[in-house]
């Protein structure tokens, strides 16, 4: 224990769900759950705004709708979320070298090895300029606890939550945690507190009361002492900039069981692909392959094999894994596929024979198909040499021409919250889909909430696109050239300023129908357009956050009193709807 509070946990608040209020203004101060959108997603993260409703991570999804129906649910865009991480860590590597990532949004720091004084008005003005400085780089918030361990740290930034600082002086642990559930304490789980609630331990006090020698009775020897000493508030783990990978996987879990043998072992063999590309890119290679089965009925079982040496090559890890599957009974039904490689080790000489063996395989594969088919080309000169030089044969270019118009004819898929810019109207995020039409709400970051058009869902004119900065990104040569400029001229004029993308650009009073409709054809505005469908509408289970009545049709046909579109109507317009 530290005898001044130079540990520091910083803690995003709602990072996933604050990061999408931040690039969708629409959703600022609504209730915003991002996670799997499936009949058997989970909920990642959910924005203050729903845990007023009860919602809360880790959360079945369908419990979530259940709870919060009128919420936005959305997809992850990790590309979005890792690009805001890294500016949030390079802010703290400049704080200290010794930098712990627990998360994309959470970490520890040492203050004191990077040179911060000891004492608590030190680390209070370096966690109070570290929240400004984060809140000005991405435009979200932090919560911040200092403390002298790792463990009354994190508590801490617990307690600050939201956008708040805690500081835990030395000295006052005990009184702090003592009237706190054995659950705040790590490696405290569900069966460990179950333990200790049958033997009559519910808070840190008591567990300090109870004794070392009865936790050791309780626990084991490692895990009774170290929880003793954890209830006395003594926590002398360091802070670890680098921690070695014990082991890589990944897992599926699937909407509907899978029960085909065939489908199975087809996806064993995806997964073992990505768990080698995961693998590959982090310089690292295996020599322990396990996969993870959970049946219908939510027993899991893991499966082991353990390889003559550590290896990286995808076709060693697919086959120990279809091995290992053959062996597991799935004819009752899976819900859920998983692949992992432990024993982790860098590259060795084994491996790099084994590659090069493999890369001279593929070379001779190669020349072979270059003999078969130069002798093909040549037996074909010799049937066509009667035939004038000329264009493919029509089959061929037939052939082409199916696969071409089957790839055109497979509908795309928008779920909620994706990007996508369409060509007229720019960049946008995916609000619901459903019945062969897209609702899109156009707006940026840095704009006011945006229009919602709807488009048939094949609209060419309609793109996946990337993510956009939570700050615009010319925000600060604008203000360099207004500085140079100088004072408008004009007294009269009115200056026009872009909306503060920290500030909540949402107006007090609901935008009025112009705002989110448009005007179709020879209709007039007040025809054509209709009241915000907002977020009134329940979703979807399987569409995420589902158009208004005046945005979409329903599967039975327009909604009752809406009309369909337009007769004149060319396939790229939106699709709007009459009130």
């Amino acid at each position: 224990m530290r005898g001044a509070p130079t540990i520091l946990h910083l803690d995003m608040d709602a990072f996933y769900a604050s990061a999408e209020q931040a690039a969708k203004p629409s959703l600022r101060g609504k209730p915003v759950i991002v996670g799997g959108l499936g009949p058997r997603g989970v909920v990642a993260t959910a924005s203050y705004e729903a845990r007023v409703f009860g919602v809360h991570s880790a959360m079945a999804m369908a419990q979530a709708r259940r709870l919060c129906p009128n919420a936005a649910f959305l997809i992850p865009r990790f590309a979005l979320y890792r690009e805001v991480s890294d500016a949030v860590m390079t802010l703290l590597h400049t704080l200290s070298p010794l930098v712990e990532p627990l998360s994309l949004d959470e970490a520890f720091v040492d203050l004191e090895a990077g040179g911060t004084e000891p004492t608590v008005e030190a680390a209070r003005a370096v966690a109070e300029r570290l929240r400004a400085d984060i809140k000005s780089a991405t435009g979200l918030t932090g919560s911040v606890g200092l403390a002298g361990s790792k463990m009354l740290a994190k508590i801490g930034s617990e307690q600050a939550k939201p956008d708040g600082l805690v500081v835990i002086e030395p000295g006052t642990e005990r009184d702090l945690l003592g009237p706190m559930s054995v659950r705040t304490l790590p490696g405290v789980g569900p069966a460990t507190a179950e333990t200790l609630r049958r033997a009559g331990i519910h808070t840190v006090a008591e567990t300090r009361e109870a004794g070392e020698a009865e936790l050791v009775r309780l626990l084991g020897r490692a895990h009774g002492a170290s929880l003793f000493l954890m209830a006395e508030g003594r926590d002398e783990r360091p802070v670890v900039a680098e921690r070695d990978a014990k082991s890589i996987s990944v897992e599926d879990t699937f909407d509907v069981d899978l029960t085909d043998r065939t489908r199975v072992q087809l996806e064993i063999a995806r997964l073992a692909d990505r768990c080698v590309r995961r693998l590959r890119e982090a310089g690292r290679s295996g020599r322990t392959v396990v996969i993870k089965v959970r049946r219908y009925d939510f027993s899991t079982l893991t499966r082991s094999e353990t390889l003559r040496g550590p290896t990286d090559d995808p076709a060693v890890v697919r086959e120990a894994a279809a091995r290992l599957i053959d062996g597991v009974d799935t004819t009752a039904g899976v819900r859920l596929l998983g692949v992992g490689v432990s024993g982790l080790a860098d590259y060795t000489q084994e491996d790099l024979f084994a590659q090069a063996a493999q890369a001279a395989q593929a070379a001779q594969a190669a020349q072979a198909a270059q003999a078969a088919q130069t002798a093909q080309t040549a037996h074909e000169g010799v049937g066509d040499a009667g035939r004038p030089p000329g264009p493919e044969r029509p089959e061929s270019a037939g052939e082409g021409a199916g696969e071409a118009s089957e790839d055109a004819e497979k509908p795309r898929r928008w779920l909620p919250g994706s990007d996508v810019r369409h060509a007229e109207y720019g960049a946008g995020w995916v609000q619901g889909s459903g019945v062969g039409r897209v609702t899109v709400r156009f707006e940026e970051p840095w704009s006011p909430p945006g229009r919602v058009r709807t488009f048939p869902v094949d609209d060419p004119a309609l793109q996946p696109a990337d993510p956009l900065p939570l700050l615009r990104p010319d925000a600060d040569a604008d203000a360099e050239a207004e500085e140079a400029e100088g004072p408008d001229p004009d007294p009269g004029a009115v200056a026009f300023s872009a909306p503060d993308p920290a500030a909540d650009p949402v107006p007090a009073e609901t935008p009025g129908p112009e705002a989110d409709q448009e005007v179709v054809g020879d209709l007039a505005p007040e025809e054509a357009a209709g009241p915000d469908p907002g977020w009134a509408s329940a979703p979807h289970p399987d569409e995420g956050m589902c158009p208004g009545p005046e945005e979409a049709e329903g599967p039975d046909g327009p909604a009752p009193g809406a009309g369909g579109p337009e007769p004149g109507r060319g396939p790229g317009q939106p699709v709007t709807s009459r009130p």
